[in-house]
């Protein structure tokens, strides 16, 4: 049995079992067809702003594409490479969801590559909804799909947005309209199965996340800045601080590309 035969089954199973006494399995609520979504991979991305988002699309039967500049694979920030199924000529037109992961130094890349801005903004022209976690935000603010939007990003260059025409929201997950924006890196399961909501209904989203148990109770009070005090975040900017600058440069430059005054 192969893994997406797994979850289909697994996910069934659960919501049967969680369905009130005498409810049938067949009366849950299904979307009439399967939603597709275009995930954006591009090297230098932080995988787990893939695949935490992925895993909430595959329990949920979405028509998944992983969309390249090529069909070349890519390495993440891990090393392990994800190998696109479909490149910039090939993706489909009229997406349910375009997605946008982070990954701070592939992000500029992509912003500052004319190419990658180009499929973005058309690709999110046509899109159901236009989604990012984490830096993915930057590459939609330069590629002008967050103007006149709320959005967030990671809390290190979320005030980066405005320069882009956004509006900055300090929310682990913000909805406006078609746009859903989250933060950093684990925000991407929050924001999948706020979307999986949309896409499908609450109570599914709901039992996706039981089906994989998503209940975090992190050790530490150490996951934003305000959590963590001054001095931690600092050393996290002072560390990161050349590809911030590098971000700011080129969400500069792609602000003054857009009109953004």
């Amino acid at each position: 049995m192969d893994r997406r035969v797994f979850n289909t089954s697994l996910l069934a199973g659960s919501l049967a079992g969680l369905l009130l006494p005498g409810a049938r399995a067949a009366e849950t609520p299904r979307p009439a067809a399967k939603p597709v979504i275009g995930l954006l991979v591009y090297p230098g991305m932080i995988l787990l702003d893939l695949t935490g988002p992925l895993t909430v699309f595959n329990i949920m039967q979405a028509d998944i594409h992983l969309i390249g500049a090529s069909m070349a694979p890519v390495m993440t920030d891990v090393g392990i490479p994800v190998t696109p199924t479909h490149s910039f000529e090939t993706a489909a037109t009229g997406l349910d969801v375009l997605f946008v992961p982070g990954g701070l130094k592939g992000t500029v890349d992509g912003m500052n590559d004319p190419r990658t801005i180009d499929f973005v903004a058309r690709r999110g022209e046509t899109a159901r909804f236009v989604t990012s976690v984490c830096t993915g935000a930057l590459l939609l603010g330069a590629a002008g799909l967050l103007k006149g939007y709320k959005a967030t990003s990671h809390w290190y260059v979320r005030d980066l947005l405005p320069l882009m025409g956004a509006t900055v929201i300090a929310d682990r997950v913000v909805s406006d309209r078609n746009r859903i924006t989250a933060g950093g890196v684990t925000a991407g399961i929050d924001f999948g199965l706020a979307l999986a909501a949309q896409l499908t209904d609450e109570d599914t989203a709901r039992r996706i996340q039981l089906l994989i148990e998503y209940d975090p109770q992190p050790p530490f009070a150490a996951g934003s800045p305000e959590r963590v005090g001054p001095e931690a975040t600092q050393a996290v900017l002072t560390q990161r601080g050349p590809l911030i600058r590098l971000a700011e440069q080129a969400a500069r430059a792609a602000g003054a590309r857009i009109g953004v005054p």
